[in-house]
């Protein structure tokens, strides 16, 4: 989880797709499985997602990959 010293910003999906490495398709599908953060919604026609949240995703992946002996 982020510290109150992290700076949060708002991320647009060009950035997303570029910080993650997968295209819109996959990232919407991820969503919906709930293995994805879920976007923020600013109006009607604008999201935007955590920048904390996607680190956090990050390093869940992360983790999992590394498996067992990197949790403890």
């Amino acid at each position: 989880m982020s510290t109150t010293t992290e700076v949060r910003k708002f991320l647009r999906l060009p950035s997303v797709i570029d910080i993650v490495g997968i295209q819109r398709t996959a990232i919407y599908d991820r969503i919906k499985k709930g293995t994805f953060p879920a976007p923020i919604s600013l109006g009607p026609r604008a999201v935007v997602w955590d920048s904390t949240a996607i680190a956090d995703w990050q390093d869940k992946i992360i983790a999992e990959a590394q498996g067992p002996a990197a949790k403890s």
